[in-house]
Protein backbone atom coordinates (compact mmCIF):
# COMPACT_ATOMS: atom_id res chain seq x y z
CA UNK A 1 0.00 0.00 0.00
CA UNK A 2 1.54 3.86 -0.77
CA UNK A 3 1.82 6.19 1.58
CA UNK A 4 2.63 9.83 0.91
CA UNK A 5 6.13 8.58 1.83
CA UNK A 6 6.46 7.20 -1.74
CA UNK A 7 6.22 10.45 -3.17
CA UNK A 8 8.79 13.49 -3.88
CA UNK A 9 7.86 16.97 -4.39
CA UNK A 10 10.77 19.57 -6.55
CA UNK A 11 11.31 22.72 -3.99
CA UNK A 12 11.60 25.96 -5.60
CA UNK A 13 15.29 25.59 -6.66
CA UNK A 14 14.04 22.31 -8.64
CA UNK A 15 15.56 20.38 -5.92
CA UNK A 16 14.11 16.86 -5.38
CA UNK A 17 12.38 16.62 -1.88
CA UNK A 18 11.58 13.02 -0.22
CA UNK A 19 8.60 13.25 1.86
CA UNK A 20 9.95 10.13 3.79
CA UNK A 21 11.72 13.01 5.21
CA UNK A 22 8.62 14.24 7.22
CA UNK A 23 7.86 10.63 8.47
CA UNK A 24 6.11 10.20 11.68
CA UNK A 25 4.65 13.97 11.28
CA UNK A 26 1.05 14.98 10.76
CA UNK A 27 1.02 16.85 7.75
CA UNK A 28 -1.54 19.45 5.37
CA UNK A 29 -1.05 19.26 1.62
CA UNK A 30 -2.54 22.36 0.40
CA UNK A 31 -2.45 23.65 -2.83
CA UNK A 32 -2.27 27.88 -2.98
CA UNK A 33 -2.32 30.69 -4.87
CA UNK A 34 -1.61 34.39 -3.80
CA UNK A 35 -4.24 35.97 -5.86
CA UNK A 36 -7.55 34.39 -5.13
CA UNK A 37 -10.69 34.89 -2.74
CA UNK A 38 -9.19 32.28 -0.32
CA UNK A 39 -5.06 33.90 -0.51
CA UNK A 40 -6.60 35.12 3.28
CA UNK A 41 -6.48 31.70 4.16
CA UNK A 42 -2.28 32.08 4.56
CA UNK A 43 -2.50 33.31 7.65
CA UNK A 44 -4.88 31.15 9.58
CA UNK A 45 -2.39 28.67 8.11
CA UNK A 46 0.69 30.18 9.20
CA UNK A 47 -0.94 30.89 12.57
CA UNK A 48 -1.87 26.82 13.00
CA UNK A 49 1.49 25.64 11.69
CA UNK A 50 3.04 28.65 14.79
CA UNK A 51 0.68 26.48 17.12
CA UNK A 52 1.54 22.90 15.95
CA UNK A 53 4.81 22.36 14.73
CA UNK A 54 6.23 21.63 17.93
CA UNK A 55 4.19 18.98 18.12
CA UNK A 56 4.98 17.05 15.00
CA UNK A 57 2.85 18.96 12.27
CA UNK A 58 3.86 20.52 8.84
CA UNK A 59 2.19 22.28 5.88
CA UNK A 60 3.31 21.38 2.72
CA UNK A 61 2.88 24.59 0.36
CA UNK A 62 2.54 23.89 -3.56
CA UNK A 63 1.36 26.57 -5.35
CA UNK A 64 -0.73 26.46 -8.11
CA UNK A 65 -1.96 28.17 -11.51
CA UNK A 66 -4.54 26.35 -13.03
CA UNK A 67 -7.52 28.00 -11.01
CA UNK A 68 -8.25 31.69 -13.08
CA UNK A 69 -4.75 32.26 -13.27
CA UNK A 70 -4.65 32.85 -9.45
CA UNK A 71 -0.57 32.29 -8.52
CA UNK A 72 1.11 34.29 -11.23
CA UNK A 73 4.96 34.94 -11.16
CA UNK A 74 8.17 32.89 -10.13
CA UNK A 75 8.16 30.59 -7.15
CA UNK A 76 10.68 32.57 -5.46
CA UNK A 77 8.13 36.29 -6.21
CA UNK A 78 5.25 33.35 -4.67
CA UNK A 79 7.84 33.28 -1.29
CA UNK A 80 8.94 36.72 -1.18
CA UNK A 81 4.55 37.97 -1.49
CA UNK A 82 3.80 34.99 1.40
CA UNK A 83 6.37 35.63 3.29
CA UNK A 84 6.10 39.85 3.27
CA UNK A 85 2.39 39.92 3.52
CA UNK A 86 1.69 37.16 5.79
CA UNK A 87 5.05 35.87 7.74
CA UNK A 88 4.38 32.02 6.14
CA UNK A 89 7.99 29.94 7.42
CA UNK A 90 6.21 26.58 6.59
CA UNK A 91 7.72 24.45 3.60
CA UNK A 92 6.59 26.05 0.28
CA UNK A 93 7.65 23.71 -2.93
CA UNK A 94 7.48 24.71 -6.76
CA UNK A 95 4.63 26.06 -9.15
CA UNK A 96 2.48 22.77 -10.05
CA UNK A 97 -0.39 21.51 -11.43
CA UNK A 98 -2.81 19.20 -9.55
CA UNK A 99 -4.84 18.06 -12.14
CA UNK A 100 -4.43 17.07 -15.98
CA UNK A 101 -1.85 15.52 -18.00
CA UNK A 102 0.84 17.40 -16.35
CA UNK A 103 -0.15 17.07 -12.46
CA UNK A 104 2.18 15.59 -9.32
CA UNK A 105 1.91 11.51 -9.29
CA UNK A 106 1.17 13.16 -5.10
CA UNK A 107 -1.58 14.71 -6.28
CA UNK A 108 -3.04 11.79 -8.48
CA UNK A 109 -3.02 9.42 -5.04
CA UNK A 110 -4.52 11.59 -2.86
CA UNK A 111 -7.28 12.40 -5.22
CA UNK A 112 -7.21 8.57 -5.59
CA UNK A 113 -7.48 8.17 -1.97
CA UNK A 114 -10.16 11.05 -0.91
CA UNK A 115 -12.42 12.22 -3.51
CA UNK A 116 -14.23 15.38 -3.67
CA UNK A 117 -17.35 15.15 -1.40
CA UNK A 118 -18.64 18.90 -2.34
CA UNK A 119 -18.30 22.48 -1.20
CA UNK A 120 -19.42 23.83 2.44
CA UNK A 121 -23.42 24.96 1.86
CA UNK A 122 -22.57 27.54 4.54
CA UNK A 123 -19.61 29.54 3.16
CA UNK A 124 -20.66 32.60 0.89
CA UNK A 125 -17.78 31.89 -2.06
CA UNK A 126 -19.31 28.49 -2.28
CA UNK A 127 -22.64 29.37 -4.67
CA UNK A 128 -19.92 31.39 -6.88
CA UNK A 129 -17.93 28.20 -6.75
CA UNK A 130 -20.90 25.48 -8.20
CA UNK A 131 -21.69 28.66 -10.75
CA UNK A 132 -18.62 28.89 -12.13
CA UNK A 133 -18.03 24.69 -12.60
CA UNK A 134 -21.48 24.29 -13.69
CA UNK A 135 -20.75 26.23 -16.36
CA UNK A 136 -17.66 24.48 -17.41
CA UNK A 137 -18.82 20.96 -16.97
CA UNK A 138 -21.86 19.93 -15.34
CA UNK A 139 -20.73 16.66 -14.57
CA UNK A 140 -17.89 18.20 -12.13
CA UNK A 141 -19.74 17.20 -8.99
CA UNK A 142 -18.44 13.31 -10.26
CA UNK A 143 -15.07 13.48 -10.41
CA UNK A 144 -11.89 13.59 -7.51
CA UNK A 145 -10.04 16.75 -9.52
CA UNK A 146 -9.08 19.75 -7.54
CA UNK A 147 -11.74 21.92 -7.64
CA UNK A 148 -10.24 25.30 -6.65
CA UNK A 149 -7.09 27.06 -4.80
CA UNK A 150 -6.57 25.70 -0.59
CA UNK A 151 -7.42 22.42 -1.45
CA UNK A 152 -6.29 20.17 1.52
CA UNK A 153 -5.32 16.73 2.53
CA UNK A 154 -4.99 15.75 6.03
CA UNK A 155 -1.93 12.97 6.37
CA UNK A 156 -1.61 11.08 9.58
CA UNK A 157 1.59 9.85 10.89
CA UNK A 158 1.74 6.63 9.07
CA UNK A 159 1.71 8.52 5.76
CA UNK A 160 -1.96 7.86 5.02
CA UNK A 161 -4.89 10.49 3.45
CA UNK A 162 -7.20 10.54 6.48
CA UNK A 163 -9.15 13.49 4.89
CA UNK A 164 -9.97 15.94 2.35
CA UNK A 165 -11.25 19.49 3.10
CA UNK A 166 -12.40 21.76 0.35
CA UNK A 167 -11.08 25.35 0.54
CA UNK A 168 -14.94 26.38 1.62
CA UNK A 169 -14.04 24.05 4.87
CA UNK A 170 -13.45 26.73 8.24
CA UNK A 171 -10.66 26.28 9.36
CA UNK A 172 -10.98 25.77 12.89
CA UNK A 173 -12.61 22.38 11.83
CA UNK A 174 -9.64 21.67 10.04
CA UNK A 175 -6.98 22.01 12.98
CA UNK A 176 -9.73 20.44 15.62
CA UNK A 177 -8.97 17.07 12.58
CA UNK A 178 -5.35 17.76 12.78
CA UNK A 179 -5.00 17.88 16.71
CA UNK A 180 -6.91 14.65 17.07
CA UNK A 181 -3.79 12.88 15.22
CA UNK A 182 -1.13 14.87 17.25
Amino acid sequence: MKTVYDFSLSDKKGNEVKLSEYKGKVLLIVNTATACGFTPQYEELEAMYGRLKGQGFEILDIPCNQFGGQAPGTDEEITQFCQMKFGTDFPQFKKSDVNGDNELPLYTWLKGEKTFKGFDKGHKLTPILEDLHDKQDPKWRENSDIKWNFTKFLINREGEVVARFEPTKDLAEVERSIKELL
